[in-house]
């Protein structure tokens, strides 16, 4: 599976039969990146497809050097099983 990260669109997209799926962010700042929503089609859901979003961001933001806002729910439960990724959290 191929996540597609496309800056212009502020969003990370993998491209499914059934439409695209997409996690989209904000940037509030030139150090941050807001992780806002997940939206996977139907015909994706249950494959990892969030899943490999949420990785593709979180490798993103450690090679540019950016902290991560986690607003997104999805999000927030994933890293609930990814501890190693708690690094890049912006503490608040």
């Amino acid at each position: 599976m191929t996540v597609e990260h496309q800056p212009a669109a502020d969003r990370f997209v993998v491209h499914l039969d059934g439409g695209d799926a997409e996690l989209t962010y904000a940037r509030p700042d030139g150090r941050t990146i807001d992780l806002q929503h997940t939206e996977v089609p139907e015909v994706g859901r249950g494959r990892g497809v969030a899943d490999a979003m949420a990785q593709a961001a979180f490798d993103y933001a450690r090679a540019q050097g950016l902290k991560v806002i986690a607003t997104c729910p999805f999000v927030r439960r994933w890293l609930a099983h990814h501890p190693e990724e708690h690094e890049l959290l912006l503490r608040q």
